[in-house]
């Protein structure tokens, strides 16, 4: 599967992109790069302090994504993309709370430690004298 996007498929991307911020605040320095950040994170699927040196400082990244995810950005660009499309009605989506995980993904402690419950432990006679 290639993940390698073309200069037609960036300059349509950008032009959404830039039409999609806020009017107000301190614009991005470089749109493409901060794009092709974001695209690199999720293709590669890691964590933002792994993020590679070419595209800044990895906590400038996270911050403007975080404050374009907050004032839904995100939402308005990908709507805009959608709506350039003749197949995206055709795409399904799904997320996490309709994924089924492990019964050890809970995040229970195990083990079979009983525990006595306080109205037991309080009639109980004390251990000492």
């Amino acid at each position: 599967m290639s993940t390698k996007m073309y200069e037609a498929d960036w300059s349509v991307a950008l032009e959404v992109f830039r039409a999609s911020l806020p009017r107000r605040g301190d614009k991005g320095r470089d749109d493409r790069l901060f794009l092709e950040a974001m695209h690199y994170f999720t293709v590669h699927n890691i964590t933002w302090r792994t993020l590679p040196e070419r595209f800044g400082k990895w906590n400038s990244v996270w911050k403007r994504f975080d404050r374009l995810s907050k004032a839904g950005v995100f939402e308005t660009f990908f709507d805009h993309l959608a709506a350039l499309s003749s197949s995206a009605h055709l795409v399904q989506m799904f997320d996490s709370t309709i994924v089924r995980a492990h019964v050890s993904a809970a995040g229970a402690k195990g083990g079979k430690r009983v525990r006595r419950s306080v109205a037991r432990a309080a009639a109980s006679q004390p251990r000492s004298t």
